[in-house]
């Protein structure tokens, strides 16, 4: 199977869009970023039970960690996708927190 020329020349800028950078000299670290941001629902386990405030989701993203809250009505659909800079909290009819997750 014969590539005409054309369509090699249109596909070399790709191709060098593939190549690797050199790597790191042996005597230095690889960078490590902390994660930013990300989700640990452990410690708030305390809140279940709790009323549902804006002061409680103010109180659960600081402890928690993640960037974003996600309150959960009862009866609600929520996607799936799972994100870890998320806390997601569900709560009843009567505003009380019945679940605190991550994702």
């Amino acid at each position: 199977m014969r590539i005409p020329s054309l369509t090699l020349l249109a596909l070399s800028p790709l191709a060098a869009a593939c190549t690797t950078t050199t790597a790191p000299a042996a005597d230095e670290a690889p960078l490590r970023r902390a994660p930013q941001g990300e989700c640990e629902a452990g410690s708030a386990q305390s809140h279940l039970g709790a009323k549902a405030t804006a002061e409680l989701g103010a109180a659960l993203l600081a402890e928690t960690g993640a960037k974003t809250l996600r309150w959960v009505p009862p009866r609600t659909a929520v996607t799936m996708d799972y994100r870890t800079d998320r806390l997601t909290v569900s709560y009843d009819d009567d505003m009380i927190v019945t679940r605190i997750s991550c994702g």
